[in-house]
Protein backbone atom coordinates (compact mmCIF):
# COMPACT_ATOMS: atom_id res chain seq x y z
CA UNK A 1 0.00 0.00 0.00
CA UNK A 2 2.85 2.74 0.88
CA UNK A 3 4.76 1.38 -1.63
CA UNK A 4 2.17 1.83 -4.09
CA UNK A 5 1.69 5.37 -2.86
CA UNK A 6 5.31 6.33 -3.35
CA UNK A 7 5.17 4.67 -6.55
CA UNK A 8 2.07 7.51 -7.56
CA UNK A 9 4.37 10.10 -5.74
CA UNK A 10 6.99 9.51 -7.87
CA UNK A 11 5.18 9.49 -11.05
CA UNK A 12 3.16 12.73 -10.49
CA UNK A 13 7.14 13.94 -10.03
CA UNK A 14 8.00 12.92 -13.33
CA UNK A 15 4.92 14.42 -15.05
CA UNK A 16 5.29 17.64 -13.35
CA UNK A 17 9.40 18.18 -13.13
CA UNK A 18 12.38 17.05 -15.36
CA UNK A 19 13.31 15.07 -11.78
CA UNK A 20 14.48 11.58 -12.66
CA UNK A 21 12.91 8.78 -10.89
CA UNK A 22 14.03 5.55 -10.22
CA UNK A 23 12.99 2.80 -13.01
CA UNK A 24 10.91 0.67 -11.23
CA UNK A 25 8.08 3.23 -10.83
CA UNK A 26 7.70 2.27 -14.01
CA UNK A 27 4.53 3.77 -16.38
CA UNK A 28 0.90 2.88 -16.33
CA UNK A 29 -1.72 5.04 -18.07
CA UNK A 30 -4.02 4.21 -14.39
CA UNK A 31 -0.85 5.05 -12.22
CA UNK A 32 -0.54 8.54 -14.16
CA UNK A 33 -4.32 8.98 -13.82
CA UNK A 34 -4.06 8.24 -9.98
CA UNK A 35 -0.98 10.32 -9.01
CA UNK A 36 -2.92 13.76 -10.16
CA UNK A 37 -3.82 13.18 -6.37
CA UNK A 38 -0.41 14.23 -5.91
CA UNK A 39 0.44 17.14 -7.80
CA UNK A 40 0.05 19.84 -4.83
CA UNK A 41 2.63 17.56 -2.89
CA UNK A 42 5.09 17.88 -5.88
CA UNK A 43 3.85 21.88 -6.06
CA UNK A 44 4.88 21.92 -2.48
CA UNK A 45 8.56 20.45 -3.47
CA UNK A 46 9.05 22.61 -6.07
CA UNK A 47 8.20 25.45 -3.56
CA UNK A 48 10.46 24.36 -1.36
CA UNK A 49 13.23 24.14 -4.00
CA UNK A 50 12.74 27.46 -4.55
CA UNK A 51 12.54 28.68 -1.16
CA UNK A 52 15.82 27.19 -0.34
CA UNK A 53 17.48 28.89 -3.38
CA UNK A 54 16.08 32.38 -2.28
CA UNK A 55 16.90 31.97 0.79
CA UNK A 56 20.75 31.09 0.03
CA UNK A 57 20.88 33.56 -2.83
CA UNK A 58 19.45 36.59 -0.26
CA UNK A 59 22.63 36.21 1.97
CA UNK A 60 24.96 37.39 -1.31
CA UNK A 61 22.58 39.27 -3.29
CA UNK A 62 19.97 41.77 -3.10
CA UNK A 63 16.27 40.30 -3.12
CA UNK A 64 15.41 41.19 -6.57
CA UNK A 65 18.13 39.22 -7.47
CA UNK A 66 17.64 36.32 -5.35
CA UNK A 67 13.99 36.12 -6.72
CA UNK A 68 15.11 36.05 -10.29
CA UNK A 69 17.60 32.94 -9.44
CA UNK A 70 14.73 31.14 -7.55
CA UNK A 71 12.51 32.18 -10.43
CA UNK A 72 15.07 30.38 -12.77
CA UNK A 73 15.75 27.64 -10.77
CA UNK A 74 11.78 27.27 -11.29
CA UNK A 75 12.01 27.17 -14.95
CA UNK A 76 14.66 25.08 -15.18
CA UNK A 77 12.82 22.37 -12.73
CA UNK A 78 9.44 22.22 -14.84
CA UNK A 79 10.67 22.88 -17.58
CA UNK A 80 8.11 25.82 -17.97
CA UNK A 81 5.56 23.58 -18.50
CA UNK A 82 2.83 25.71 -16.78
CA UNK A 83 3.62 28.92 -18.40
CA UNK A 84 4.05 27.04 -21.49
CA UNK A 85 0.19 26.22 -21.03
CA UNK A 86 -0.48 29.53 -20.25
CA UNK A 87 1.08 31.44 -23.57
CA UNK A 88 -1.14 28.91 -25.27
CA UNK A 89 -4.23 29.11 -23.87
CA UNK A 90 -4.32 32.63 -24.00
CA UNK A 91 -3.62 32.44 -27.46
CA UNK A 92 -6.47 29.88 -28.34
CA UNK A 93 -8.94 31.54 -26.30
CA UNK A 94 -8.65 35.14 -27.38
CA UNK A 95 -7.35 34.21 -30.87
CA UNK A 96 -10.35 31.95 -32.12
CA UNK A 97 -13.63 32.64 -32.82
CA UNK A 98 -14.75 29.10 -32.30
CA UNK A 99 -14.03 26.33 -29.73
CA UNK A 100 -12.59 24.26 -32.92
CA UNK A 101 -10.74 26.83 -34.01
CA UNK A 102 -9.23 27.73 -29.92
CA UNK A 103 -8.22 24.04 -29.67
CA UNK A 104 -6.42 24.40 -32.81
CA UNK A 105 -4.50 27.44 -31.80
CA UNK A 106 -3.54 25.64 -28.36
CA UNK A 107 -2.17 22.66 -30.24
CA UNK A 108 0.57 25.16 -32.22
CA UNK A 109 3.90 25.26 -30.40
CA UNK A 110 4.07 28.64 -31.75
CA UNK A 111 3.43 31.88 -29.13
CA UNK A 112 1.13 34.34 -30.33
CA UNK A 113 0.76 37.96 -28.90
CA UNK A 114 -1.74 37.35 -26.29
CA UNK A 115 0.06 34.19 -25.17
CA UNK A 116 3.51 36.81 -25.06
CA UNK A 117 1.84 39.01 -22.84
CA UNK A 118 0.21 36.78 -20.51
CA UNK A 119 3.48 35.38 -19.83
CA UNK A 120 5.33 38.85 -19.20
CA UNK A 121 2.15 40.09 -17.08
CA UNK A 122 2.55 37.17 -15.21
CA UNK A 123 6.07 36.96 -14.41
CA UNK A 124 5.86 40.78 -13.77
CA UNK A 125 3.30 40.03 -10.65
CA UNK A 126 4.93 37.42 -9.85
CA UNK A 127 8.19 38.86 -9.13
CA UNK A 128 6.61 42.34 -8.02
CA UNK A 129 4.50 40.74 -5.49
CA UNK A 130 7.30 38.52 -3.93
CA UNK A 131 9.52 41.51 -4.40
CA UNK A 132 7.18 43.77 -1.80
CA UNK A 133 6.22 40.68 0.34
CA UNK A 134 8.69 40.74 3.58
CA UNK A 135 11.79 38.88 3.44
CA UNK A 136 11.64 36.38 5.86
CA UNK A 137 8.05 35.52 4.84
CA UNK A 138 9.18 34.60 1.07
CA UNK A 139 10.11 31.02 1.47
CA UNK A 140 6.85 30.08 3.15
CA UNK A 141 5.15 32.10 0.44
CA UNK A 142 6.59 30.33 -2.01
CA UNK A 143 6.16 26.81 -0.97
CA UNK A 144 2.27 27.76 0.48
CA UNK A 145 1.79 29.90 -3.15
CA UNK A 146 3.46 26.60 -5.46
CA UNK A 147 0.93 23.71 -3.53
CA UNK A 148 -1.84 25.72 -3.90
CA UNK A 149 -1.88 26.50 -7.33
CA UNK A 150 -1.56 22.72 -8.32
CA UNK A 151 -4.68 21.89 -5.87
CA UNK A 152 -6.31 24.54 -7.44
CA UNK A 153 -5.52 23.49 -11.37
CA UNK A 154 -6.45 19.76 -10.06
CA UNK A 155 -10.02 20.64 -9.04
CA UNK A 156 -11.10 21.36 -12.79
CA UNK A 157 -10.68 17.77 -13.43
CA UNK A 158 -13.20 16.91 -10.76
CA UNK A 159 -15.99 19.29 -12.20
CA UNK A 160 -15.33 19.77 -15.73
CA UNK A 161 -14.82 17.45 -19.07
CA UNK A 162 -11.98 16.98 -21.18
CA UNK A 163 -12.17 19.69 -24.30
CA UNK A 164 -10.47 17.30 -26.66
CA UNK A 165 -11.71 13.86 -27.96
CA UNK A 166 -8.02 13.04 -28.16
CA UNK A 167 -4.59 13.64 -27.97
CA UNK A 168 -3.73 16.98 -25.59
CA UNK A 169 -0.92 16.96 -22.75
CA UNK A 170 -3.02 15.70 -19.81
CA UNK A 171 -5.28 13.00 -22.34
CA UNK A 172 -4.15 10.39 -19.74
CA UNK A 173 -5.22 12.31 -16.60
CA UNK A 174 -8.35 12.99 -17.52
CA UNK A 175 -10.56 10.14 -16.68
CA UNK A 176 -11.92 11.53 -13.93
CA UNK A 177 -10.96 12.35 -10.42
CA UNK A 178 -12.58 10.82 -7.38
CA UNK A 179 -14.20 13.19 -4.68
CA UNK A 180 -11.50 11.42 -2.06
CA UNK A 181 -9.20 12.18 -4.23
CA UNK A 182 -9.76 15.53 -4.91
CA UNK A 183 -10.06 15.96 -1.02
CA UNK A 184 -6.47 14.93 -0.82
CA UNK A 185 -5.28 17.35 -3.19
CA UNK A 186 -6.94 20.35 -1.06
CA UNK A 187 -6.04 19.52 1.88
CA UNK A 188 -2.16 19.27 1.01
CA UNK A 189 -2.53 22.39 -1.48
CA UNK A 190 -4.56 24.14 1.67
CA UNK A 191 -2.71 23.20 4.74
CA UNK A 192 0.63 25.60 4.30
CA UNK A 193 -2.31 28.25 4.50
CA UNK A 194 -2.31 27.69 8.32
CA UNK A 195 0.93 28.72 8.71
CA UNK A 196 0.65 32.19 7.02
CA UNK A 197 0.02 35.03 9.18
CA UNK A 198 -2.84 36.15 7.29
CA UNK A 199 -6.72 35.84 7.56
CA UNK A 200 -7.46 32.62 5.24
CA UNK A 201 -10.74 33.36 4.33
CA UNK A 202 -9.35 36.68 2.47
CA UNK A 203 -6.62 35.05 0.95
CA UNK A 204 -9.29 32.09 -0.49
CA UNK A 205 -11.70 34.82 -1.87
CA UNK A 206 -10.36 36.02 -4.65
CA UNK A 207 -8.72 32.77 -5.82
CA UNK A 208 -12.60 31.45 -5.68
CA UNK A 209 -13.75 34.54 -7.86
CA UNK A 210 -10.83 33.64 -10.31
CA UNK A 211 -12.56 30.20 -10.31
CA UNK A 212 -15.81 31.12 -10.82
CA UNK A 213 -14.15 33.27 -13.97
CA UNK A 214 -12.45 30.09 -14.88
CA UNK A 215 -15.05 27.67 -14.89
CA UNK A 216 -17.10 29.87 -17.04
CA UNK A 217 -14.60 30.58 -19.72
CA UNK A 218 -13.12 27.10 -19.67
CA UNK A 219 -17.22 26.19 -20.31
CA UNK A 220 -18.42 28.56 -22.74
CA UNK A 221 -15.18 29.09 -24.92
CA UNK A 222 -13.67 25.29 -25.07
CA UNK A 223 -16.25 23.00 -23.29
CA UNK A 224 -14.48 21.86 -21.32
CA UNK A 225 -10.48 21.56 -19.66
CA UNK A 226 -7.63 20.77 -21.49
CA UNK A 227 -3.72 20.67 -20.34
CA UNK A 228 -2.82 24.11 -21.45
CA UNK A 229 -6.28 25.47 -19.88
CA UNK A 230 -5.13 23.49 -16.18
CA UNK A 231 -1.27 25.04 -16.76
CA UNK A 232 -3.26 28.53 -17.27
CA UNK A 233 -5.04 27.76 -13.88
CA UNK A 234 -1.99 27.05 -12.27
CA UNK A 235 -0.14 30.15 -12.89
CA UNK A 236 -2.99 32.31 -12.48
CA UNK A 237 -3.79 31.33 -9.06
CA UNK A 238 -0.27 31.13 -7.89
CA UNK A 239 -0.25 35.34 -9.16
CA UNK A 240 -3.39 35.62 -7.47
CA UNK A 241 -2.42 33.99 -4.18
CA UNK A 242 1.09 36.05 -4.19
CA UNK A 243 -0.99 39.49 -4.56
CA UNK A 244 -3.73 38.22 -1.86
CA UNK A 245 -1.17 37.23 0.47
CA UNK A 246 0.79 40.80 -0.11
CA UNK A 247 -2.31 43.00 0.38
CA UNK A 248 -3.37 41.06 3.50
CA UNK A 249 0.64 41.76 4.98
Amino acid sequence: MLLNQLRLILTALAFLTRIPIPAWVGYADTQLNQSVRYFPLIGLLVGAILAGVYSLAILFWPSALALLLALAVGFMLTGAFHEDGLADFYDGVYGGMTVERRLEIMKDSRVGTYGVLALLAVLGLKFAALLSAPTASVPLILIAGHGLSRAFAVSFIYTHDYARSSGGKVQVVAQGLSLPALGLALLIGLLPLLWLPVSVLWLLLPLLLLRLWLARTLTSKLGGYTGDALGASQQLSETVFYLGVVALL
